[in-house]
């Protein structure tokens, strides 16, 4: 498996997701219990995941509070309700990298990715605002099942951030 940054194409990719607004601290604690509660709807709801789990990093500001989105891919745009809402993750050409490794590794892997495309001279699909930098998609996809393999120093987890048209 590739583990060197690459750019791809992706398609759009129709989703249903729960938002959260937390700090870097408190990730680990409520994310991942939001990435279940999306399992838990899309069963109630009869609708089969169509990929891998993400967790989609619309706003960061590290020094305050990140703005992430614990979601499931869908085969098709379903409605959403008071919780969880549906969307579509925007088709274009990623800057990618796989991962192996615990999630506290991620970081080291998120620095090498933006390190890479900064030597390329990519540029982010993302713009300043008050409330920090927003992104118009910043992925990381979970591809390995936690109860399928818990030895977390083994997890497969896909980044994948937008780029600038």
């Amino acid at each position: 498996m590739p583990t060197e940054p690459a750019i791809i194409e992706r398609a759009a990719q129709p989703y249903v997701a729960i938002t959260a607004r937390v700090r870097m601290a408190e990730i680990g604690n409520v994310v991942p219990p939001l990435s279940e509660e999306v399992f838990a709807w899309l069963d109630k709801h009869g609708v089969q995941p169509y990929g891998s789990a993400f967790w989609r990093y619309t706003v960061i500001d590290m020094s305050r509070y990140l703005q992430i989105e614990a979601g499931e891919p869908t085969a098709e745009r379903v409605d959403g309700d008071e919780r969880v809402h549906s969307g579509v993750l925007p088709a274009g050409h990623y800057a990618t990298l796989r991962h192996i490794g615990a999630p506290q590794t991620l970081v080291d892997a998120t620095r090498r990715l933006l390190e890479w495309a900064d030597g390329q001279r990519l540029r982010w699909d993302s713009s300043p605002s008050p409330e920090g930098e927003q992104w118009g998609c910043r992925l990381e996809i979970y591809h390995t099942n936690p109860q399928d393999e818990p030895d977390m120093n083994s997890w497969e987890t896909e980044l994948a951030f937008r780029l600038a048209d």
